[in-house]
């Protein structure tokens, strides 16, 4: 698949079927990955596959109702964190540019995008969830304290294929000075 058809082709799927993931897939998404570009280098992303049905029924009971629907038969929930005040900072600790922890979350969010490309080119789908309790989560995970959940990302085979909701047109969103 050409890049651009894969960006163009790409949805945030809500309904899958049961079929599961396996282990080698998910290796190999998360390495696909790892190649999103991250300030300095950092690569302060961190990824928590989820597939057992105890924790994946823990890590849904974090989220709202639409959420848990939403990725109620995703037999993958991966939990996409970061490692907090480096991405963006100096090696003394003092932030870099005022967005501060900013670019910890451009880093992350790259690095998701890269992750919902590969997976949608090996022919699976996701759903990128950022509202649930950040505690609830951590703890349900086992994450470190340096470590913050940034998203869940809810993959899997598609059981529908949802069409694109319409963008906006180019002169809208570009300035060209």
């Amino acid at each position: 698949m050409e890049a651009v058809e894969c960006i163009a082709t790409r949805r945030s799927v809500r309904r899958y079927t049961d079929q599961p993931v396996e282990k080698e897939t998910i290796e190999k998404l998360v390495h696909e990955a790892q190649y999103a570009p991250t300030w300095k280098n950092s690569q302060t992303t961190r990824f928590t596959a989820v597939t057992g049905k105890a924790v994946l029924e823990q890590v849904r009971a974090a989220m709202p109702d639409y959420n848990q629907r939403s990725s109620e038969n995703a037999p993958l929930l991966l939990c996409v964190s970061a490692v907090t005040h480096r991405s963006g900072y100096e090696r003394d600790g003092s932030a870099t540019t005022p967005l501060g922890e900013g670019y910890t979350f451009f880093d992350c969010g790259a690095t998701v995008q890269t992750f919902c490309l590969a997976a949608h080119e090996a022919g699976l789908a996701t759903l990128i969830m950022g509202i649930f309790d950040v505690d609830k989560v951590r703890t349900a995970l086992n994450l470190p304290e340096s470590e913050v959940p940034v998203v869940i990302v809810a993959c899997g085979h598609a059981a529908d294929a949802p069409q694109m909701p319409k963008r906006r047109a180019t002169e809208e969103v570009l300035r060209i000075l």
